[in-house]
């Protein structure tokens, strides 16, 4: 059983981790990748303990996000 349920929309975006965290207990952070949730991953695990988190996102909003649409310069 998860810890919490988070909403995506409370996490904050890590540059260094690359990873979208959440403050857990322990002092840590719960981690959790775009290229997780893109493959469906909903578990945010903290690397220094043993809690995780169930995060809650719409799987829509990462799915092509690497593709992103880039318009053609007109010369």
């Amino acid at each position: 059983m998860s810890y919490d349920d988070v909403e995506i929309e409370y996490m904050e975006w890590n540059n260094e981790l690359q990873a979208f965290t959440y403050p857990c207990p322990c002092g840590d952070l719960f981690q959790i990748t775009k290229e997780d949730l893109k493959l469906g991953e909903e578990i945010a695990r903290c690397p220094s303990c043993s809690l995780y988190i169930t995060v809650i996102y719409n799987m829509e909003d990462f799915i092509g996000d690497s593709k992103k649409h880039v318009e053609p310069q007109i010369a």
